[in-house]
């Protein structure tokens, strides 16, 4: 069993491929990493100028450590293990993206600390109730969800009444699951 890669490990490999310094980068890529990124380490802490850092395709259970990520806008963690989303409020006041489809997510508690969310993919996660989904609508600035492939989408468009109970329930959505939301008055 190979050992897993370390983002310490990970980032080093990003500088020597880039020519960029970490601590500078606006945009740093640590997705698909052979082995695979298993924790998101305290070397995270030194990308304080990044704004968007993309961790997906890893085997990452938990988020961790983003407490030196001051300026981060998007967060893409697609295609991990991750079952909560604790670890956000570090980032809650900065984050207006987050990407988190194919993982294990089936609570949404936690979600309100990204006061200004605007867009959140999670399609391909486990939320089966309503109660959690209506969590969603603690975040403020949400406009753009992409929620298909949840267990609690796949009922409701069999039962053919998915987008009309999704925007109810978060009126404040323009777009959900890719297609723009008509109101009709």
């Amino acid at each position: 069993q190979a050992k897993a890669t370390t983002v310490r490990e990970a980032l080093t490999k990003w500088e020597e491929k880039t020519g960029e310094k970490a601590n500078e980068a606006k945009a740093v890529k640590l997705y698909g990493q052979v082995p695979p990124i298993e924790k998101m380490d305290a070397s995270l802490s030194m990308l304080s100028s990044c704004e968007k850092l993309s961790l997906s395709t890893n085997c990452i259970e938990k988020i961790t450590n983003l407490n030196g990520l001051k300026n981060l806008k998007i967060l893409s963690l697609g295609r991990n293990n991750i079952k909560v989303l604790s670890g956000l409020e570090a980032v809650g006041d900065t984050l207006e993206e987050l990407w988190i489809s194919y993982n294990l997510i089936e609570k949404l508690k936690g979600v309100h600390s990204m006061k200004n969310l605007k867009v959140l993919y999670m399609s391909n996660n486990l939320v089966k109730e309503w109660v959690e989904f209506v969590r969603l609508a603690e975040l403020p600035c949400l406009v753009d969800l992409v929620f298909v492939g949840n267990p609690l989408e796949e009922k409701h468009s069999s039962e053919g009444n998915w987008m009309e109970e999704a925007s109810k329930k978060l009126p404040n959505l323009k777009k959900l699951d890719g297609n723009k939301i008509l109101f009709l008055i």
